[in-house]
């Protein structure tokens, strides 16, 4: 028993203290994530928010005003990476159904909450936090729609202390106008597409919940409460964004048409990887993009190969608003890669500063929380971390230090000690 109770403790994730002290970062590269770079920045942090950022080489700082001070010479700080449309949390193992809690029985859910499925305790959030993802959109998966999503910090003890942003938006999972058919009885080997013949059914049935939704909430008295109406009330009042999965150009534009008819008053698209044939009609009707994963083939045969690549650019080009996520496959034990997706996007077209904020403020603005995190800003919390390196380039990104709201958080990890533990083993430098 003592010895199974030692191997438990070896995996225990230590939750992070209380900040007491003011912190005074000295001599970093700041990347704000508004595109903006300080060469030499001083980054006062007091009771969890940033207090000021200077830039050393054109004002004087008063250094007696702080408890502690960490000099950043030659290292850079950037704001927390934020990712959306995770499920980060929800699962353990794929392989093990008992650890996956990320989708309810049923069709259309709205009143489903991730939030309160949300494992503090799941052992891929600390190897998350080591690449300086800090936040996360906590997103339940499957049916038409698939429920309330909220966000959360990557630190806690629960979901109710993890807590930052609770029921942001609610997921629907728009029909498809083709659906593809498979070779054999397991699905693994894929056919040709073919028209879905209830998709005009599929898309009748939702104008109908959303026309009985908006007469609900419209409704001073009822008789009696429906959940699922009452869970969709923040779509009409602009307290909750819609948030719409579908990739297919044509179905982008009746979601937006559905959206506009139904007088929901924000909406994004989530994966949109034909986004970029339909830029006009998302920026007038400032319909905004989580562009699915950029590691991911083209869509269609006669997409350019580096399609899913090029695609942040181009809706950058477009004037329209966009953030990454990585999605798909693996998603959660993935997480960690969602700086090196904005790395990719950087190399084929954005600038450096572009990719860092596709992660960062981009995404708040989109989740709704800019005006708290998302960049390196006085007044916000002091959500960030200093990387010695490159936090976009896989070869040379490594977090030494992160905070969430001003406290130190420990980046440590299974994976790291089973590093150490080898690298002692073979001698290895």
């Amino acid at each position: 028993m003592r010895k199974f109770f030692l191997l438990l403790t070896t995996f225990i994730t230590i939750t992070a203290s209380a900040q007491t002290k003011s912190i005074l970062l000295m001599n970093g590269i700041a990347h704000l994530g508004t595109d903006s770079v300080i060469q030499n920045s001083y980054i006062g942090i007091k009771n969890g928010k940033i207090t000021e950022v200077i830039d050393a080489s054109k004002t004087k700082v008063e250094l007696g005003n702080y408890d502690e001070k960490i000099d950043a010479t030659g290292k850079h700080i950037y704001p927390g990476i934020i990712s959306p449309n995770s499920t980060l949390g929800l699962i353990e193992m794929e392989s093990i159904r008992a650890t996956s809690d990320f989708k309810e029985v049923g069709s259309t859910l709205p009143n489903v909450r991730s939030l309160i499925a949300y494992n503090t305790d799941s052992k891929i959030i600390s190897t998350v936090r080591t690449n300086g993802v800090l936040l996360a959109q906590i997103t339940p998966r499957g049916g038409i729609i698939s429920g309330t999503s909220s966000i959360v910090k990557l630190d806690g003890w629960n979901w109710e202390d993890a807590a930052y942003k609770i029921d942001d938006g609610i997921h629907l999972n728009w029909p498809k106008m083709q659906i593809r058919k498979y070779l054999d009885e397991d699905n693994i080997y894929p056919g040709p597409y073919e028209k879905n013949k209830n998709y005009t059914k599929q898309t009748a049935d939702l104008k109908k919940l959303f026309f009985d939704a908006k007469a609900y909430n419209e409704t001073e008295v009822v008789e009696e409460k429906n959940l699922r109406f009452e869970a969709m009330k923040g779509l009409f009042n602009g307290t909750q964004t819609l948030f719409i999965h579908t990739d297919n150009a044509k179905e982008i534009i009746e979601a937006v048409n559905f959206s506009k008819q139904n007088g929901i008053k924000k909406t994004t698209v989530v994966g949109g990887k034909d986004s970029w044939m339909v830029t006009d009609l998302l920026r007038e009707n400032y319909i905004s993009v989580i562009v699915a994963r950029v590691h991911s083939l083209p869509e269609h045969p006669e997409d350019d190969v580096n399609l899913p690549y090029k695609l942040p650019y181009l809706l950058q080009q477009a004037g329209v608003l966009f953030c990454l996520d990585n999605s798909g496959d693996m998603e959660a034990m993935e997480t960690r890669n969602l700086p090196f997706m904005a790395g990719t996007a950087a190399a084929y077209g954005l600038t450096k500063e572009q990719a860092l904020k596709a992660i960062t403020l981009s995404t708040a603005k989109i989740l709704g929380i800019d005006n708290s995190t998302g960049s390196i800003e006085a007044g916000k919390d002091a959500t960030l971390f200093i990387s010695t390196g490159d936090v976009l380039d896989m070869r040379t990104n490594n977090v030494e230090l992160a905070f969430i709201k001003g406290i130190s958080i420990d980046l440590n990890n299974d994976q790291k000690k089973l590093y150490e533990k080898y690298k002692k083993k073979y001698d290895l430098k």
